[in-house]
C-alpha cells in the first residue's frame, strides 16, 4: 500500500480536519477568538489600548476635511503678557470690573469665569455690582480636597449663576469625558448655555420664529441620577479656538466688537500654570483647563458630543468580528493571512475615522483590531493542530522528514483525491524472510502475527530513519521506495536516494541481529532476510477505484529489485550481508560502500543481462541521513 496508507482515507481525514471550522463552527478558532476577546473586554483589558486608539483616530481625522470650533465661542486668556503687566495670578479683582465695563459696549451673550473667587477682597462689592449689571456672568464652583464644594464669596454668589469646573481626566492625563452634572450641580458650560438661551430669547422677542430657532437644547439630568457624563468631541486642536489676551482686551488693542454676542470664557492661559489640560492632539506644552469648557460648549451648541455603541452592541460586534474574520482567514494561505492581518485592521481603523468624521460615532478600535489579530492566531493555531494530527498520522507510515514534505505539498496531494501519475527515478528495496513458510507452519496464527509485526516494525524504523517510504507489505516481504512521493530530478538527489536505500538495508541487517537476540530470549524463532536493491525509472501514482485508492510505484525497476532479493537464496558466497544491488545502484553507491561483483545473468522476465553486486561493508562512517 503506497506510503503505507490509503490516499482516499487520508484525503477524507485531511478534508475532515480542514473543514472542521466550517462544520463545527464556532467551536474552534472562532469560538476561541470570541472567548478570548470577550474575556479581555469583560476585565477591561482593552481599555488602555482603546485610549490610544481614541487619540489616533482624532489625530487622523485632523488631517481630513473636518469641522471647526464654533465661532460663537471666544476665550479671554490671562496669559504671560497679562501677568507681566498686572502682576501674579490671582489678579486684583478690579481688573475683572474693568473687563466687564469694557465689554458693555459690545456685550457677549454670556461670560463665564473659570476662576474661583473664594477669598474675600476689598473689590468684591464693586465686582458684584458690575456682575449684576451685566446679568450674563457665570462663576465657577468646585469640590475641595475635603469633599466640600468651593463657592464664590457670598456677595458674588448671590448675584450670579454657578457651574462646576471639575475635570475628569483619564489615567494618561487626557480628558475624554466630562460631567455635565456632578452631584446634581450643572457644569460651567451648562449654566453658560442657559444664560446664552436667556440672552437670545430676550434679544429676539420681536421675532418668535427666530427666537425659537436660536435656542439650544440643554441636556437634563434624569430623575434619580446625580451625575451625567459625556464623551467630548475634540473638533481640532484647542489653539484654533479664538483666544484674546486679557491685557489686550482691557487696553482695547483688539476690536472689542469681535466679542459681541459670543459666549466668552475668562481664565488662566499662562504657561506653567497649575491648570493644565491634555487633549488627544500632540502638544509640547499642555493647553489650559479653560479650553475643556470651550470644547463642551462647542459640543452643546452643535449637538455633537461623541456617541458610543451600547455595551450590548460592542459585545455583538466582537462576536461578529470573531466569526467573520475566522471564516475569511481559514481558507487562506499563510502569506495571504499575513497580508489580510495587515489590511483588515487598517480597514477597521479607516471605518472608525469615517464614522467619527461623518456621524460623531466613536467606534471601539483596539478591541476589534485586537480580535482580528486574535482570530489570526487562533486560525494559525488550528492549522498547526491539524498539522500535528496529520503529522502524527503520517509518522506511523513515513519518516518525519517525508511527513513534513507531504504536509508542505498537501494541496497537491489531496487536490483531486489522488496523486497524479508521474515518472521518476527511484531506488526500490525488497526484503524477504528466509524459509518463512516453514517457520509459519510451526506457529499458531496469533503467535505468528505478533512475531511478524515485531519484525516488520523494526524494519520500518530502519527504512523511515533513512528517508524511505514503505510502499507495501506482502506477507513477510517488505517493499520500500526511496525518492517518493515527489520526484527527484537532480543527479545528487538520485544518488542520495540510492545511498539511503543501501544504508537502510545495512541498518535492517544490523537491527536484525539485536532483534534475534530478543526473540531468542522469548523462545521464538530467529529471522534471516535477503535484500535486493535497484535504481531505475518507475511510474508513481494512485491505483484503484474511487472507493479504494493506493499510491504505489510500477515499472521494471520494481521487478528487478524483487528478482535481486530472491537471488540471495542462491548466492551465499561473497554476500556476507545478504544485500544484492544492481549495476545502476552500484555506480551510485560505490564510493560509499564496499561492494563485490558477483555475476552477470538474465533475470526472469528480462532479456538483457543484469550485473549483480553484493554490499560487503560501508567505506566511510558518513551518516546518510545528514545529507538528505
Amino acid at each position: 500500500m503506497a506510503l503505507n496508507f490509503q490516499v482516499q482515507s487520508l484525503r477524507n481525514t485531511y478534508k475532515s480536519l480542514k473543514n472542521s471550522i466550517l462544520e463545527k463552527y464556532p467551536l474552534f478558532p472562532g469560538m476561541l477568538t470570541t472567548f478570548l476577546s470577550v474575556s479581555l473586554w469583560q476585565v477591561s483589558a482593552w481599555n488602555s489600548l482603546e485610549l490610544l486608539g481614541f487619540n489616533l483616530i482624532f489625530r487622523t481625522r485632523n488631517y481630513l476635511p473636518h469641522s471647526s470650533w464654533d465661532q460663537r465661542i471666544a476665550v479671554i486668556g490671562i496669559d504671560d503678557r497679562t501677568l507681566q503687566q498686572y502682576g501674579q495670578f490671582p489678579l486684583s479683582r478690579d481688573r475683572y470690573i474693568q473687563l466687564l465695563e469694557t465689554l458693555e459696549a459690545t456685550p457677549p451673550t454670556a461670560i463665564g469665569f473659570d476662576i474661583l473667587f473664594t477669598e474675600p477682597t476689598n473689590y468684591d462689592a464693586e465686582l458684584a455690582e458690575a456682575m449684576a449689571i451685566n446679568g450674563t456672568v457665570v462663576l465657577a464652583v468646585a469640590p475641595s480636597l475635603q469633599q466640600q464644594t468651593l463657592h464664590p464669596v457670598a456677595i458674588l454668589d448671590g448675584v450670579t449663576s454657578k457651574g462646576h469646573i471639575v475635570n475628569n481626566a483619564d489615567f494618561d492625563g487626557i480628558t475624554r469625558q466630562f460631567f455635565l452634572y456632578i452631584d446634581r450641580v450643572p457644569s460651567l458650560g451648562i449654566k453658560l448655555l442657559e444664560t446664552y438661551n436667556n440672552t437670545v430669547q430676550h434679544t429676539f422677542t420681536a421675532n418668535t420664529n427666530k427666537n425659537q430657532k436660536s435656542l439650544i437644547t440643554i441636556p437634563s439630568l434624569q430623575s434619580g441620577m446625580s451625575k451625567k457624563s459625556v464623551w467630548i468631541n475634540w473638533v481640532e486642536p484647542t489653539e484654533k479656538i479664538p483666544t484674546y489676551s486679557f491685557a489686550d482686551v482691557l487696553q482695547k488693542k483688539i476690536d472689542i466688537a469681535k466679542l459681541k454676542n459670543k459666549i466668552v470664557l475668562v481664565g488662566l492661559t499662562a504657561t506653567g500654570t497649575n491648570d493644565p489640560l491634555k487633549t488627544p492632539f500632540p502638544q509640547t506644552v499642555p493647553t489650559s483647563g479653560i479650553y475643556i469648557h470651550a470644547a463642551v460648549l462647542d459640543n452643546l451648541l452643535n449637538q455633537r458630543f461623541l456617541r458610543r455603541l451600547p455595551w450590548q452592541f460592542e459585545l455583538l460586534l466582537l462576536l461578529t468580528v470573531s466569526i467573520t474574520i475566522t471564516i475569511i482567514l481559514t481558507p487562506q494561505k499563510f502569506y495571504q493571512r499575513i497580508l489580510l492581518l495587515g489590511l483588515l485592521p487598517l480597514i477597521w481603523f479607516s471605518l472608525s475615522v469615517l464614522a467619527l468624521a461623518t456621524t460623531n460615532l466613536l467606534l471601539p478600535t483596539a478591541a476589534p483590531i485586537g480580535t482580528i489579530l486574535l482570530a489570526g492566531l487562533s486560525v494559525q493555531w488550528q492549522e498547526q493542530r491539524e498539522k500535528q494530527q496529520l503529522m502524527s498520522l503520517f509518522a506511523s507510515h513515513v519518516s518525519q522528514d517525508t511527513a513534513r514534505l507531504i504536509w508542505q505539498n498537501r494541496t497537491e496531494i489531496f487536490q483531486n483525491g489522488q496523486l497524479d501519475a508521474k515518472e521518476m527515478v527511484v531506488t526500490v528495496l525488497f526484503s524477504d524472510i528466509r524459509s518463512f513458510t516453514t517457520i509459519s507452519e510451526g506457529m499458531k496464527p496469533r503467535e505468528l502475527l505478533n512475531w511478524l509485526n515485531i519484525y516488520l516494525g523494526a524494519m520500518a524504523e530502519c527504512v523511515h530513519k533513512h528517508h524511505g517510504v514503505i510502499d507495501k507489505y506482502i506477507g513477510d516481504a517488505v517493499m520500500a521506495v526511496f525518492g517518493i512521493p515527489f520526484p527527484h530530478t537532480q543527479a545528487e538527489e538520485i544518488q542520495q536516494d540510492a545511498i539511503n536505500a543501501v544504508s537502510a538495508a545495512i541498518a535492517m541487517q544490523e537491527r536484525l541481529i539485536l532483534l534475534n537476540k530478543e526473540l531468542e530470549q522469548l523462545g521464538q524463532h530467529p529471522i534471516q532476510i535477503g535484500i535486493g536493491i535497484h535504481t531505475g525509472l518507475v511510474v508513481a501514482g494512485s491505483i484503484g477505484g474511487s472507493q479504494r485508492l493506493d499510491y504505489s510505484v510500477l515499472g521494471d525497476a520494481v521487478n528487478i529489485a524483487a528478482r535481486l532479493e530472491q537471488l540471495n537464496k542462491n548466492t551465499p558466497e561473497g554476500n556476507p550481508n545478504n544485500i544484492l544491488v544492481s549495476e545502476t545502484t552500484h555506480q551510485l553507491v560505490k564510493d560509499n560502500f564496499g561492494t563485490q561483483k558477483l555475476k552477470e545473468l538474465t533475470l526472469q522476465g528480462r532479456r538483457k543481462l543484469t550485473v549483480i553486486y553484493s554490499v560487503t561493508e560501508m567505506k566511510s562512517p558518513m551518516n546518510s541521513t545528514d545529507k538528505y
